[in-house]
């Protein structure tokens, strides 16, 4: 396969697209799928026929859950390195009584 990737065809709100890429098949189905279910999604909420306005509140919603994402792993990196420094505290006064 070339750098620039293959054709995968998806449908997304009842729209057909072309996706160029070198991500596998099912994955940029499971994508076009995800995507898909916002826009539906947000349709129930706004009961409108303007794709665009949908297409808008979907990515809203998406980059909503990206962020939420990103600030949790966050913070249970920051967990996991508190614990990691307090374990090294305890093994050094182990260490250090021994």
């Amino acid at each position: 396969m070339d750098e620039e990737g293959r054709v995968i065809p998806v449908v997304i709100h009842g729209n057909r697209y072309p996706i160029r890429s070198s991500l596998e098949q099912d994955y940029v189905a499971r994508l076009a799928a995800y995507v898909d279910d916002k826009i539906r999604a947000a349709g129930e909420t706004t009961p409108t026929g303007d794709s665009l306005r949908l297409a808008v509140l979907a990515a809203l919603n998406i980059a909503d859950e990206l962020f939420r994402s990103r600030e949790q792993r966050r913070e249970t990196s920051g967990e996991f390195n508190e614990r990691a420094i307090e374990l090294e505290r305890i093994l050094d006064r182990i260490l250090m009584a021994s």
